[in-house]
């Protein structure tokens, strides 16, 4: 029965909204599920299978929400300046150096700029790692997965009334791997759901954002870091999720996508204290992160970093200069 009303949910929630005039184009999307580093079995098209399984579940949102025809290509190199213009989103599912030139990519996002979406899922943050002009549109670079393809990851919905988290509520499970970053600019994005630390097994001293929506120029991005399991993919809540993405970032649907640095800036503290605070007053510290951070918003960022120098050095070289650093970093917040 739980099943069933599961597929009904999901059917109601694809179906095409009646005489909504903004609906009857029919968009037009690429995605680009090309590996040129780890090869995800989401992208895999088995036994020569015409599809992999991720474009199976794209290809049948589309069909069953009559909004896009999606075209699913493994050699990155058909995105050419020409392609573009019959395009109104990209969509990537990627690893590596992908074969698009600079050239090509600088026209890429021009034509983002101009109005058009950009989709990008699990991924697609591991891809042209040290191409700066992609990394900073996506805004990260993959940088482990302390949270692995078994584990169940609590997420935290920090805005349940935006449209692209409608799928979810507040609070919600889902076993998927997850990404750490690097190249990550927390003032250039709205962080929408995030790890809950308190409440995940593997549990790290630092906020790590799970999907986020961003504007460029006229066009927008739609990211999440869900998707690396194939089961993932038949989930309906994250194919209706997958959906509201495509709505917002093609402007069918209304939502913020201003920066949300501040509360980033909290959630790296309360991670922090949740899991380093040796045994503080939790609750204590993160009223006074968030008092802290309202008053002095600089401040904030300054902690933010702090913290995130702190996750990247090497601990085991120098313990006693790492615990020293964790106490500082504490000291600050209970000095608020």
């Amino acid at each position: 029965m739980r099943h069933l009303l599961g597929a009904i949910v999901l059917l109601l929630a694809l179906a095409p909204a009646a005489g909504t005039a903004q609906d009857k184009k029919k968009y037009k999307i690429l995605y680009i599920t090309q590996s040129k580093g780890f090869k995800h079995g989401s992208v895999d098209r088995k036994k020569d299978a015409p599809l992999a399984p991720s474009e199976i579940s794209v290809t049948d949102i589309g069909t069953t929400s009559g909004l896009f025809e999606v075209e699913c290509t493994q050699d990155a190199a058909v995105l050419t300046p020409e392609k573009l213009k019959e395009l109104d989103a990209v969509m990537f599912y990627t690893t590596g150096g992908l074969p698009i030139s600079p050239e090509t990519f600088a026209a890429y996002e021009d034509w983002l700029k101009s109005g058009k979406a950009m989709i990008g899922v699990h991924s697609s943050t591991d891809t042209f790692g040290s191409f700066k002009p992609y990394f900073s549109l996506i805004n990260g670079t993959f940088d482990g997965h302390p949270w692995g393809s078994g584990e169940n990851c609590t997420m935290t919905v920090h805005e349940t009334s935006h449209v692209v988290a409608k799928p979810w509520p507040a609070e919600f499970q889902i076993k998927d791997e997850i990404y750490q970053y690097r190249n990550y600019d927390p003032k250039a994005v709205r962080v929408i759901y995030s790890l809950n630390m308190a409440k995940c097994k593997t549990k790290q001293p630092y906020h790590v954002p799970v999907c986020w929506v961003r504007e460029f120029g006229k066009g927008r991005l739609f990211y999440t870091n869900l998707g690396h399991n194939e089961g993932t993919w038949q989930n309906p809540q994250f194919k209706e999720h997958l959906l509201t993405g495509f709505r917002w970032a093609l402007k069918l649907e209304d939502g913020p996508a201003e920066p949300n640095p501040e509360l980033q800036y909290v959630e790296q503290m309360k991670a922090f204290v949740i899991v380093a605070g040796g045994g503080k007053d939790t609750e204590s510290l993160i009223t006074r992160a968030e008092k802290g951070v309202k008053a002095d918003p600089a401040w904030g960022a300054k902690m933010y970093e702090d913290i995130d120098k702190y996750r990247r050095s090497d601990k085991k070289k120098d313990p006693e200069k790492a615990k020293a650093e964790l106490e500082r970093i504490l000291g600050e917040i209970e000095k608020k």
